[in-house]
C-alpha cells in the first residue's frame, strides 16, 4: 500500500482514505451488518485510525465509515464528483467484504475501478482469491507492480 500510495502522490492522483469509525461512542449510527455482528469502532477511537505505515498527509481526505461500502454510509460520491474524479484505485481490507462492496458501488455508480489485489487482504488466501476472481467484471485487476508501471509509462486508466 505504501509503494502504491507513494506512487499515486508522485503522479498526482489525489489519495483518500476510509476508516470504520461510528459518528457516536455507542455505534448507534452503524449499519444494521456491524450491529448484528457487534462490531464497533466507537468515534475518535484509536481503532479508527490510519496505521502510521500508510499515514495521510495533511490534506488528504479520510471519509469515516459505518457500514462495508464508503459509497452507502459516506459522502465520498459527492466529494469525488467535486474533485472530478471518474477513475478510482481501490485498495484494502477486507477483500470479500468491504473492498467488494466498494468496487461494485463504484461500478455501479459509473466509476472506472483498478483493484490492486495484492494491496489487498482478508481472512485466508482461499477467500481473497475467490472474491478477486469474483469481482473481475466490475473492475479491472492489477498488482501494485503492474500499475506502478502503468503510471510510469504514463498509460491510460482504461
Amino acid at each position: 500500500m505504501r509503494r502504491l500510495q507513494q506512487s499515486c502522490r508522485r503522479h498526482h492522483i489525489e489519495v483518500t482514505y476510509t476508516v470504520i469509525e461510528s459518528l457516536t461512542k455507542d455505534g448507534r449510527d452503524r449499519s444494521l451488518d456491524y450491529k448484528i455482528t457487534g462490531f464497533n469502532v466507537p468515534k475518535r477511537s484509536w481503532d479508527a485510525r490510519v496505521i502510521e505505515a500508510i499515514e495521510p498527509l495533511e490534506d488528504e481526505i479520510i471519509f469515516p465509515k459505518t457500514s462495508s461500502s464508503a459509497f452507502i454510509s459516506t459522502n465520498i460520491h459527492y466529494v469525488l464528483g467535486n474533485l472530478g474524479i471518474r477513475y478510482l484505485v481501490l485498495c484494502g481490507c477486507l477483500t470479500d467484504q468491504c473492498v467488494s462492496s466498494m468496487v461494485r458501488d463504484a461500478c455501479d455508480l459509473g466509476y472506472l475501478v483498478t483493484l490492486i489485489t495484492d494491496a489487498c487482504a482478508t481472512g485466508s488466501q482461499e477467500r481473497h482469491d475467490h472474491s478477486i476472481e469474483y469481482i473481475k467484471g466490475y473492475c479491472r485487476r492489477r498488482t501494485t507492480e503492474e500499475f506502478v508501471r502503468e503510471l510510469s509509462r504514463h498509460e491510460p486508466i482504461l
